[in-house]
């Protein structure tokens, strides 16, 4: 168990800087949706109570600030492997929970506006970009995030203040 606090905590920062991109893209993407689950109803408690979700109201408002406050330190590159596994974790259950009644066609959810509605290739279609989500967050939380981070910046103070006492 110690092990995998330190794997978690101590992530590499020698990446390549362009890592940045990567933490941008996926950082945003759920800064943004994280406020969108407060200001439009049917991307949040909507959406939540649709699906069935226990105390939609309280569940829709904890993804969505978990969403912002994650996104915020993708971007900056903060605490990376840990919120890139809590993000990996929540795009599974979303797409749990919103895919596979698309492929029965039962969704309480309204189903895509054009060809394909139903079936494989809806869902293949629809999951695209939490697919691009998952996979970035994959690779941000075996890589780190890279040397243009918080994490990298922590990570060589420590270094620096260990050699100094020594």
């Amino acid at each position: 168990m110690k092990k995998l606090i330190n794997w978690f905590t101590n992530p590499p920062v020698t990446g390549q800087s362009t890592i940045l991109i990567l933490r941008l893209m996926a950082g945003t993407v759920f800064f943004w949706e994280g406020i969108l689950k407060f200001v439009y109803v049917n991307q949040g408690v909507g959406r939540f109570t649709k699906l069935g979700f226990p105390f939609p109201e309280t569940t829709a408002h904890f993804v969505a600030t978990c969403e912002i406050i994650g996104g915020l330190l993708l971007v900056v590159g903060l605490f990376t492997r840990i919120t890139a596994f809590y993000f990996i974790i929540q795009m599974i259950v979303a797409v749990l929970s919103t895919k596979i009644d698309l492929y029965l066609g039962t969704s309480p959810l309204p189903l895509p506006p054009a060809p394909p509605k139903i079936g494989i290739w809806a869902v293949l279609h629809e999951t695209r970009s939490d697919y691009a989500q998952i996979l970035t967050c994959l690779f941000l939380l075996i890589e780190g995030a890279g040397r243009r981070s918080l994490d990298f910046i922590i990570s060589t103070s420590k270094r620096l203040y260990s050699i100094s006492e020594s």
